[in-house]
């Protein structure tokens, strides 16, 4: 039998509460420290949208 308790990782619980809570855009700067959360949001299939930000300081304020 298949224990599927840990099939789920924090990056796919985090999209999945923020699709619970309606948001649909997000705002970012790619890196080495986001890897998990980049890779679950291409598992999404692009919802919600990832706006790029050219600098993550400046990802704060949109």
């Amino acid at each position: 039998m298949k224990d599927d308790r840990m099939s789920k990782n924090v990056s796919d619980f985090l999209f999945e509460r923020l699709n619970e809570w309606g948001i649909h855009r997000i705002y970012g700067y790619p890196g080495d420290g986001i890897n998990g959360i980049v890779g679950a949001l291409a598992r999404r299939g692009g919802d919600p949208e990832f706006v790029q930000a050219r600098h993550e300081e400046m990802a704060a304020f949109m």
